[in-house]
């Protein structure tokens, strides 16, 4: 049964150094509150799973949070590149950060295999493509059946997901509407999960085509309103372009990301 805690309570509790953590959410319900409370926290050495990593993954990474990156692609959507990222590939700033490589399709269904207690997942992807040869946990695999040449990728098993969404229930039910991505497979192939939300309700009002992630399938549950700004949540507020924008000019250079970061972490020039 998820229980319903502040998001400083939850981090501390459910996100520990050595992690692999995915927070998921496809262009909006991204969950940048909760990365940032894990950069506040000082969390290091973690494994960060991300099907789009934008840019709360580049703050992540420059914050000297993240060790490794799964991931299928990367950048700042509508700008342009991920400095803090390319900086951690190519000169090992803050740290060296090793990458594995995936495409869109690989991700989902590696999420999907974890979610459905599977070790693999089996797909037509990657044919056509040099990422087998960049990436070992892609394996060509032969279909028993048909002799068909296909290939594994194995389960994804998170220690920690994490989500955003727009409201729970006080026995932590959670109400998810809009663009779905992978946020349900993400958590429920997880060991821990926790789900932030605009808000937390005393009863859920049916919506259309919304996703009820039950309560047996949450960790925690914290109330974080605009906890997923810059980003959109469907029903609360919308994209802010203008914040995108201005992270190209704060990512790109270190000294300016110090800055930045001193100001998030309350750290005095």
């Amino acid at each position: 049964m998820a229980r319903v805690l502040s998001l400083g309570e939850a981090v501390a509790e459910l996100v520990h150094d050595g992690d692999t953590v995915a927070l998921e959410g496809f262009t909006h319900l991204i969950p940048v509150e909760a990365g940032h409370e894990i950069i506040r926290q000082g969390r290091r050495n973690l494994t960060l799973v991300r099907m789009t990593p934008d840019i709360v993954y580049d703050q992540l990474i420059g914050a000297g949070c993240a060790s490794k990156l799964i991931f299928s692609w990367g950048g700042n959507p509508g700008v342009g590149s991920l400095h803090r990222f390319r900086d951690a590939v190519q000169h090992s700033w803050p740290v060296p950060l090793e990458i594995e490589e995936h495409s869109h399709a690989g991700m989902a269904n590696r999420y999907v295999a974890g979610a459905s207690g599977l070790p693999f997942a089996v797909l037509r992807g990657y044919t056509g493509t040099d990422l087998p040869a960049q990436t070992d946990t892609i394996k060509s695999i032969t279909c028993p059946f048909t002799g068909e040449q296909l290939t594994a990728v194995p389960a994804l098993n998170p220690d920690v997901t994490i989500v955003h969404a727009q409201r729970a229930d006080r026995a932590g039910n959670v109400q998810l509407w809009g663009i779905a991505g992978v946020q349900k497979e993400a958590v429920l192939a997880a060991k821990r999960s926790l789900v932030t939300v605009e808000e937390v309700v005393d009863e859920l009002e049916p919506k259309p085509g919304a996703l009820v992630l039950p309560t047996w399938a949450v960790t925690a549950v914290a109330e974080v309103p605009g906890g997923a700004k810059p980003s959109y949540a469907a029903g609360y507020y919308e994209r802010d372009n203008s914040a995108y924008q201005a992270w190209d000019r704060i990512g790109r250079d270190r000294d300016e990301f110090t800055k930045w970061l001193n100001e998030l972490t309350g750290v005095k020039a």
